[in-house]
């Protein structure tokens, strides 16, 4: 079965996710922090209603911290059957990539969105949205 995968950049580093997961992709805008939450939890936002926490991916994947401009977007995501993640950006995540993909003359690593927000931190963070 072929996927179609929508691609981003972050520090020249492309990376890409099923196209079928991706439900809004929208302009930065700033968050609400949470208190305690992992360092790569930026805070939340409120989707027309709906409270998302906002991943820098950048920091989850242990490429450093991004501070946002208004280049940066947040990319609303559906996993495991509900919109849980909104990312922003993206170190070599061991079980963090479902593969690799060819885009014109360079590789792009596609991501597992399942373990973008894995674990009890996570469950913390949407627990205290």
């Amino acid at each position: 079965m072929q996927i179609q995968l929508i691609t981003f950049e972050i520090d020249a580093k492309m990376l890409a996710v099923d196209i079928m997961a991706v439900r809004e992709i929208r302009a930065w805008t700033p968050t609400t922090p949470i208190p305690n939450a992992p360092p790569f939890v930026r805070g939340v936002v409120n989707l027309r209603g709906l409270v998302l926490p906002v991943i820098d991916l950048s920091e989850r994947l242990g490429w450093g911290r991004v501070e946002p401009n208004e280049r940066n977007v947040i990319i609303v995501v559906e996993i495991a059957g509900q919109m849980t993640l909104s990312l922003i950006h993206i170190s070599e995540p061991e079980n963090m990539l479902e593969g690799l993909a060819s885009v014109e003359d360079r590789m792009a690593m596609i991501l597992k969105l399942g373990y973008m927000g894995a674990g009890a931190d996570m469950a913390a963070v949407l627990e205290a949205a």
